[in-house]
């Protein structure tokens, strides 16, 4: 039953995500006929069935850094600006990025952005929270792709936002990306600081031999 509501919230958010884009472009008929944005559209609704059945939750669990929960609308509001006005600038050539074939780049990042995303969800299942909150029974996992780096699903989200905007050449979209990094900074601070907190000298420990997004850079 779940399982079940959770594919239905996310084809209403996807469809909406992808009927902002629609209408940045000016209209279904045109926005279809172009290979690039079916691509697209299709990679993300694969990815949004696939993360419905990836777990996850938005619990609060057993103890939450709330003064964090304010930049979930920063990320709301940039997410839906970056859903039209890609498209829009696109269709209105407006700071486009010459080449056809920097769309298909895109709708390559996209991909690999969204795969990346929803792939630690699978792996912390009932653990990973839309908040930044201590589960019931949380561990601290350190092997497979969190061996490497902290944050793997955030790196993921820049990566398919910054494929999104390349899609559509988008130089408007590339500037959005660039604004989620200060908000997405602030939470994987509040993050860290609550795992710290959870974990003391074990979590020390892991964050000395890993990276934080981007591996033996950052």
């Amino acid at each position: 039953m779940r399982s079940a509501l959770q594919l239905l919230l996310v084809a209403i958010g996807s469809s909406a995500y992808a009927g902002l884009a629609v209408l940045g472009w000016g209209g279904f008929r045109s926005f279809f006929s172009h290979p690039a944005f079916v691509g697209l559209v299709v990679i993300l609704l694969a990815l949004s069935v696939v993360a419905s059945f990836a777990g996850g939750n938005l619990s609060a669990g057993v103890r939450e850094a709330r003064g964090n929960r304010c930049v979930i609308p920063v990320f709301v509001i940039i997410g839906f600006l970056n859903a039209y006005l890609p498209a829009y600038t696109d269709r209105r050539e407006l700071w486009m990025i010459d080449g056809d074939t920097i769309r298909w780049v895109g709708v390559a990042l996209f991909a690999a952005g969204g795969a990346l995303r929803i792939w630690p969800v699978f792996v912390l299942g009932e653990r990973f929270s839309g908040l930044v909150a201590i589960q019931p029974m949380h561990t601290l996992v350190t092997g497979g792709i969190y061996g490497v780096i902290r944050h793997p699903s955030y790196l993921g989200l820049l990566i398919n936002s910054l494929g999104w905007s390349l899609a559509f050449r988008s130089g408007v979209g590339v500037l959005l990306t660039v604004l989620l990094i200060p908000p997405l900074l602030a939470r994987i601070d509040a993050e860290e600081n609550l795992l710290y907190s959870q974990f003391g000298d074990d979590y020390n420990t892991y964050r000395s031999r890993t990276s934080r997004l981007i591996p033996g850079i950052y």
